[in-house]
Parts: C-alpha cells; structure tokens; sequence
C-alpha cells in the first residue's frame, strides 16, 4: 500500500546530515516517512535521485526532490513557515550560513579525518579542527540565549547539532579530545542544552553503544584505504558488501 505522506527523507541511520533533516521537520512539525539507505551499497532510488553526489540526505516533497542538507535545510523552512529556522535579519540570516559552512567544511571534516587516520595526518587534522571549535566558541560567548537561533533551536543550532552526540563517541573511539569543557566552556554548555531541548530528547540520536561499534568498524575500513591512496581516501567510503545497520 502506498504511503500517503507527501515528504519522504532518504537517509542513513547514523548520518548526522540525515539526522538534521528530521530534526528540521519535526520542529515544524511535519510528518514525513523515512527510507533508510545503504551508503556502501547504493540503491536505484538513491541513484535515480541523486545521481551526480549520490549520497544521503534526499528530501522528497511531493514531486520536488531537494538534496545536500544545508540546501534542504533551507527549503523546509521556506515551505513550512511555523518555527523559523533561519534569522529574520538579512545579516543574522548570513552569519548563520557562514558559520554553517565553517560547521560542515572546517569541524566535521577535519574532525572525520582525525577519526580515520594516524599519526602526523590525525595531529593535523585534530589541530584543525580544535581551531573551528575556537571559533564557534568566540561565537557563541556572551550570548545569553541558549541556542544560536534564541530561546529555541534554529537553522545553526541543527547544523552543529552532531558534535553533541557523534563527536563525543568519535572522540572516544579516536582516543583523541577536540572539545574539551574547560577551553570551550560555552559550546560545551551549548551541546547540553541542545541534548536537553524537548523535541532533542523525543527523538533521540542514535543509541551510543551501537554509534561506537559502527564507527569502529568504519574508521577501520577508512584508515585502510587512506593508507592506500592518502588523504583523500577519507572523502570517499570504501566498496563494502554490508554494514550495521542499527536503525
């Protein structure tokens, strides 16, 4: 039986940029169905939907088909006008961008390839990606609101969303420290009350335990092939038969 839901989010289970999708659409509200896809192994709707990037996450609102999550991001919060996202303010509005793109391009990269690799190539990296963190932090200092976007989650507070719950467990299966509470004081306070934030806790991230599990397996796999072809093997998932799938 077909599903009467008009909006659909392909993702993946342990997929922060999945998870800030469904986040964005429960804020405002809206139901949506949920496929989950297998990243290692793409599937035809994947591949017919997103045929040039070929990853998750692909919004699918009626015959409207939105990908990359920033970009998705967006989109909801044009469509679904209740709970905004983003600023009113044309510079706010800016300023969240900008430091959304710091978010995906300087943290979760740096701090990915910190996970995945080893020795002078981990330090790298782990020094990257604590200097992305100093500049949130300068952010986020003196405000007296408890999220970037106020009183209530907004379009920046969803974007750096993951490093409350995924960075802590990447931190713990990289034996390695990117924000530490007493030099980042107020992110850390910050990720707390993100994790505390009502609708945060009524559909939680994925369970820890099984978070470790599979990003040990995976970082396994990604060092393997940076080893092989180099850095640049840690944009790229390697050709897996199967993986976890905990969702």
């Amino acid at each position: 039986m077909e599903s009467k839901k008009v909006v659909k989010v392909v993702g993946f289970w342990v997929s922060p940029f999945s998870l800030r999708v469904e986040w964005a659409l429960r804020l405002k509200g809206v139901e949506y169905e949920y496929i989950e896809e297998d990243i290692f192994n793409k599937s035809p709707l994947l591949l017919e939907l997103n045929p040039v990037r070929k990853r998750v996450p692909v919004l699918i609102h009626g015959e409207n088909v939105i990908l990359e999550s920033l970009v998705i991001l967006e989109y909801i919060d044009e469509t679904w006008k209740q709970a905004p996202l983003l600023p009113r303010d044309p510079y706010d509005r800016a300023m969240a961008r900008f430091w959304a793109k710091v978010a995906d391009e300087q943290l979760f990269l740096n701090a990915w390839m910190a996970l995945c690799s080893q020795g002078d190539e981990k330090e790298i990296a782990l020094k990257q990606a604590m200097e992305a963190v100093e500049k949130i932090e300068e952010e986020l200092k003196g405000k007296k609101s408890k999220f970037f976007g106020g009183e209530s989650i907004g379009y920046l507070d969803l974007v750096l969303g993951w490093i409350s719950y995924t960075l802590p467990v990447w931190e713990e299966v990289g034996c390695m420290k990117i924000v530490d509470p007493i030099q980042f004081p107020s992110t850390t306070a910050w990720m707390e009350n993100f994790l505390n934030h009502p609708e945060i806790i009524k559909f939680k991230p994925p369970p820890r335990d099984k978070m470790v599990i599979y990003f040990q397996w995976i970082s396994g796999e990604m060092a393997a092939q940076i080893a092989r072809v180099g850095p640049r093997g840690a944009r790229t998932f390697p050709s897996i038969k199967s993986s976890p799938n905990y969702r």
